[in-house]
């Protein structure tokens, strides 16, 4: 504003040289003279009170538009350079300077305002004084520097979340929307920064759908600007928030994903991080999470993830998380290099929500496939869980013990797990202040000690070595949630027992047998069906497949009749098998009652608790 407000003083002096006073009232001369002479002591003078601002206020209101030129340019050129709370005194007259309908005046009045609403006060005070009505006849302008100043100071405003929903219903939406497609650069900026503005709540963003705003936005993430490229992406990216919204996307935007895959990879780095915000936020719907993968989206968040730049890493793991969410994205996830990448993220410290939505993902890769499972723990994932779960914030320690238990589900990989001394770290973990985190590492052990299709060969000496420690072993594991009031914990510690028994090895069945610690509440539980199911495991969700733990609460009647069954199958092995017992077998015993359908009371609580243990999958 500078070039042009600058002139300010010049016009007082040429007018007063032209003859002009005499045409003037005698108040405005007297005006003009003490806003001359307030003009020569500028930077001592305070022009948002006492006779400064009444000589403003009385040429502001004077019926000469050439005062009112001055007047406007003054206030234009004062509040550039110092911008402070100001009361209804000082708008109004620009207020009023804006209904004016000389050009000039409508431009350098819009440029005042828009510079004092960069205070938080004055911009509520501007709206609430109707400063929004005449800005929106200013953005119908056919004046390129009115609608650019105008749209500016309308950005400035809804800034403030208290006056979007006024701005929303105002009816300034249609005229911003049109002016987003303006061929200058400067109000295309304007226009697009005050629609981004107004995406922060449900009700706005509907408004602004209303309005138009979608394709306008779309066709401008090709724009050379690298701003407004900004301005929409993230528009859409708070757009896309809603599930409506994302539909209508779907349904009229088809190149929408593939401009912001190519966005990935701007100039500008908040630009590839807001592409890659805005893509995690569509893949929150499975049409978007195949279709990133199939526009080579991969590729690009592979190098984001790969950055120095924590916004980076951060937008696009959480969009690689949402993505990996698909079945069908996780063995192409895996095969574009991903792997490595997320498994260094586990050990970023800098940032919790970086190490949570890389093991979130992990485990994501690990749900569908035995071969997934297999490479990510090739990777060396579990030794790095290993390394940093103990210390790891809560929050980070509830999906790794998530992912293990997702990849202690594998037969294939028990053994192995094992034989890593996974169990010395679940171990402690079943005593974790976080519920999830205790739930989780007893799944985990829980999946651990079931195997379909027992060997001779197979070793449970892993669960003798940590019977007594640490931090009490197995043991203590087991008596705490079998004495635990939540019927999630005793189902695990009872359904854990039985496999423990089932696995034939003579010391880990004589440790269970001869425990004076779990005998007496196993035979509680075998009398009793009074145990409270709580929420313990699959707790709040931390992705679209969050309760992937292997093992969910059951919370009806049905549970706790589930955890007598089981106590009393315990008791009968107890009585019936001496130490050295061999491993039960997986056909019906002599107690077993069939049901009409053919299958064996033993089989289907079997089937129900391995369900429970398996259901991994919350797609």
């Amino acid at each position: 504003m500078g070039v042009v407000t600058s002139c300010c003083e010049s016009c007082f002096r040429s007018r007063r040289s032209q003859a002009y006073e005499p045409l003037l009232l005698e108040n405005e001369r007297e005006a003009v003279a003490e806003l001359l002479q307030y003009l020569e002591n500028r930077t001592t003078t305070n022009f948002f009170s006492g006779s400064p601002l009444h000589a403003l206020t009385v040429l502001s209101f004077s019926e000469n538009v050439d005062l009112q030129r001055s007047a406007a340019l003054a206030f234009a050129e004062i509040t550039e350079k110092e911008v402070r709370p100001v009361g209804r005194d000082t708008l109004d007259p620009i207020l009023y300077l804006l209904q004016s309908h000389d050009t000039e005046v409508q431009r350098a009045a819009s440029a005042a305002l828009g510079n004092l609403a960069v205070n938080t006060d004055n911009k509520l005070l501007i709206v609430k004084l109707g400063g929004i009505e005449p800005l929106i006849r200013q953005m119908l302008s056919p004046n390129v520097e009115v609608q650019c100043n105008a749209v500016g100071c309308v950005t400035n405003l809804a800034t403030h979340d208290d006056n979007k929903t006024k701005i929303a219903k105002s009816g300034a939406l249609v005229p911003l929307t049109r002016l987003a497609r303006s061929k200058d650069m400067r109000v295309q900026r304007n226009a697009t920064g005050a629609l981004l503005n107004m995406t922060h709540s449900d009700e706005n963003r509907q408004q602004l759908v209303n309005a138009g705003a979608i394709p306008v936005l779309v066709s401008l993430l090709n724009s050379p600007d690298t701003d407004v490229q900004y301005y929409c992406t993230t528009a859409l990216s708070n757009i896309a928030v809603d599930a409506n919204n994302r539909k209508k996307l779907a349904q009229s935007e088809p190149k929408l994903v593939q401009s912001l895959v190519q966005l990935m990879d701007s100039s500008s780095l908040k630009v590839q991080c807001q592409a890659a915000l805005a893509l995690r936020n569509l893949a929150s719907d499975e049409k978007y999470q195949l279709e990133i993968v199939k526009a080579d989206g991969l590729p690009a968040l592979l190098r984001l993830l790969q950055s120095a730049y924590l916004p980076l890493i951060l937008s696009s793991a959480a969009c690689v998380r949402n993505v990996s969410i698909h079945p069908q994205n996780e063995s192409p996830i895996i095969e574009a290099g991903f792997l490595d990448p997320l498994i260094h993220l586990l050990a970023f410290k800098d940032n919790e929500e970086v190490q949570c939505h890389a093991i979130s993902t992990l485990r994501n890769l690990a749900a569908s496939s035995e071969k997934n499972k297999g490479q990510i723990v090739k990777a060396g994932a579990v030794q790095s869980i290993q390394e940093l779960v103990l210390e790891a914030p809560l929050n980070v320690q509830s999906e790794m013990t998530a992912c293990v238990a997702v990849l202690a589900l594998s037969d294939e990989l028990k053994s192995q797990l094992l034989d890593m001394g996974i169990c010395k770290v679940l171990i402690p973990l079943t005593k974790s202040a976080s519920i999830e985190v205790q739930g989780n590492s007893a799944a985990a052990l829980g999946n651990l000690s079931s195997k379909d299709g027992r060997s001779a060969s197979d070793d449970y000496s892993a669960f003798n070595e940590v019977w007594d420690r640490p931090d009490e072993g197995m043991h203590g594991y087991l008596y705490r949630f079998l004495t635990s009031p939540d019927a999630t914990f005793q189902h695990i510690a009872v359904w854990t027992i039985v496999q423990l028994l089932e696995s034939g090895d003579p010391q880990l069945i004589s440790n269970i047998r001869n425990s004076e610690k779990l005998r007496p509440h196993i035979q509680e539980l075998s009398q009793s069906r009074s145990a409270t199911p709580t929420s313990s495991v699959g707790g709040t969700p931390r992705s679209h497949r969050s309760q992937t733990q292997s093992y969910q609460e059951t919370d009806t009647a049905d549970g706790a009749g589930e955890i007598q069954i089981l106590a009393r199958k315990i008791l009968e092995t107890f009585e019936n098998e001496p130490p050295s017992m061999p491993a039960l077998p997986h056909t019906p015993s002599s107690h077993s009652v069939a049901r009409g359908d053919g299958e064996t009371t033993d089989e289907q609580l079997r089937r129900s608790v391995r369900a429970a243990f398996n259901q991994h999958d919350g797609r």
